[in-house]
């Protein structure tokens, strides 16, 4: 299979720039703690936190749960928050939903420590991919994508690919077919997508 881009960077910023607006209407006036979930969110939390308004603070979780391209069903907390978030609103960013597992166990976790809100803010989501026991809403989705193992932009393939400013996938398509599913993503330009 050959590597292709699946999103370009230009698109990935334009994104990233509606995305902020939108969190910024919804939360002024608020104090606001972003999480960013290492390692995959790095880059997509540092273009979208610079946007956003009101000095909110920051912190950082890592939570373990893949090998190569395939979930291991175990989820680990490797680095875990530095300060409360008691009585606090929480945007939780991440990189990419695929089963939801990780999302709904994390949310869980930080429930347990007692939040004001906690939303979820994710670059990519793969909704066909979602076990369907799990129930978990997505306020802030970038581009929702075709069941596609995707890399660059923070996305990984056992640590590589991270560093490419696009989003690339493996893929044996031919150029029309990937070209249709690229305008279906710049279609979700026209306006942020977010769910309650």
């Amino acid at each position: 299979m050959e590597k292709r881009v699946l999103i370009d960077e230009e698109t990935i910023q334009k994104r990233i720039h509606q995305l902020a607006e939108s969190i910024n209407h919804d939360y002024e006036g608020k104090d606001l703690t972003l999480i960013c979930i290492l390692k995959g969110s790095l880059y997509f939390f540092s273009d979208l936190s610079r946007r956003i308004k009101g000095d909110p603070l920051i912190e950082f979780m890592r939570v373990k749960s893949y090998e190569g391209e395939n979930s291991t069903g175990i989820i680990e907390i490797r680095v875990d928050l530095d300060q409360s978030i008691k009585g606090k609103d929480v945007l939780i960013i991440e990189d990419i939903i695929d089963s939801g597992n990780t999302l709904s166990y994390l949310k869980t976790y930080l429930k347990d420590k007692k939040p004001n809100s906690i939303r979820i803010c994710t670059l990519l989501d793969k909704p066909d991919r979602r076990d369907k026991k799990i129930k978990i809403n997505v306020d802030y989705v970038g581009f929702t994508i075709k069941d596609r193992f995707v890399i660059g932009y923070g996305l990984d393939l056992d640590e590589q690919y991270r560093a490419i400013p696009e989003i690339h996938c493996f893929t044996d398509d031919d150029e029309e077919k990937l070209q249709e599913e690229r305008e279906e993503i710049q279609k979700q330009l026209v306006k942020t997508k977010r769910t309650r």
